[in-house]
């Protein structure tokens, strides 16, 4: 199928874009990497009457070191990340999930606020923005805003942005010593969107970092956040209140009993809906399953990162 007609704005420059924006409604659509708008046009999904894309506005391409993270540009692509060595150190999450995303090709085109401006409830990096308490730069004609990554998503491609506004950069915090993370996800093809995914972050105590044997240590802090089970990323804060403060065994792994807590907490926490690739108990189990196999490696991972000394752990 083709798209229906539109009309067609290639603005070289951010205020170029805002100013094509200025008067946007329902009708106007802002197109990045164009990996999911695309389709959707092709099928007749979404019917624009107005298109301005911001492929041409280079000044949203860049990785910048700032406030002890990294700012990364609306426009940056996806392949561009995953090739970054300073986000494989210090965002390393975030360097995990995104090689989980379509294909190469995809990656290619795809940009990082292209996917999180989208939303879309099963993709990977709204899910790592809001696990990681991401900060979204936007921009519009009442001037800058910024807001966590939580505050942005409303429900199924449902966000907080306005028509006439531009998400122009996300800031992500840098890996704290002592915390290992893991992504996991499950889909019926490699490259299809997941039934389900679980990305965790975990913050063992100073003691934990120094353990013995006789004393391994307990649990600081845990993050954890689901995707494909609601129209949003799900931050899964039941389970992650009860691995606060959990021990871990002398293998360095999530004490037993509070893993089964975490899981049993996620799977009630959690409403999926019923669809043509899995029904709502299939998501339900297949998310605890995922959270199960996630945690003992994102444990394991936190005792083997640098301490703050720089002095490896174990």
């Amino acid at each position: 199928m083709k798209p229906a007609p539109f009309e067609y704005v290639a603005p070289r420059s951010l205020d170029e874009a805002l100013d094509a924006l200025s008067h946007a409604d329902e009708g106007t659509k802002v197109l990045a990497g164009g990996q999911s708008l695309i389709p959707l046009l092709n099928m007749r999904l979404a019917s624009p009457k107005r298109l301005v894309d911001l492929g041409r506005v280079k000044q949203l391409t860049y990785i910048a070191e700032r406030d002890g993270g990294y700012t990364i540009g609306a426009m940056t692509r996806q392949s561009a990340l995953e090739r970054d060595d300073r986000v494989s150190r210090d965002v390393p999450l975030l360097a995990e999930a995104i090689r989980w995303v379509g294909h190469p090709q995809i990656r290619n085109r795809g940009t990082i606020g292209g996917s999180i401006a989208h939303g879309d409830p099963a993709a990977e990096l709204p899910a790592v923005a809001v696990c990681l308490d991401a900060r979204l730069t936007i921009k519009g004609p009442r001037g800058t805003r910024t807001l966590p990554a939580r505050d942005l998503y409303l429900g199924y491609l449902a966000t907080t942005l306005a028509p006439d506004e531009i998400l122009t950069d996300v800031w992500f915090p840098k890996a704290t010593p002592g915390t290992g993370y893991a992504w996991l996800e499950f889909a019926r093809r490699h490259g299809d969107y997941a039934i389900a995914g679980v990305g965790v972050a975990i913050t063992l105590d100073a003691d934990s970092r120094a353990s013995t044997a006789r004393d391994p240590g307990r649990i600081a802090e845990a993050r954890i956040v689901v995707t494909g089970v609601d129209g949003v990323p799900v931050r899964a804060s039941a389970a992650e209140s009860l691995l606060a403060g959990a021990p871990v065994t002398d293998r360095h792994q999530v004490q037993p009993a509070a893993l089964s807590a975490s899981v049993d907490a996620l799977r009630s926490a959690i409403d999926p809906a019923t669809d043509v690739q899995a029904t709502a108990e299939y998501r339900r189990h297949l998310a605890g399953v995922l959270l199960e196999r996630a945690l003992p490696v994102a444990c394991q991972r936190a005792h083997l990162t640098p301490s703050p000394s720089g002095r490896g752990l174990g």
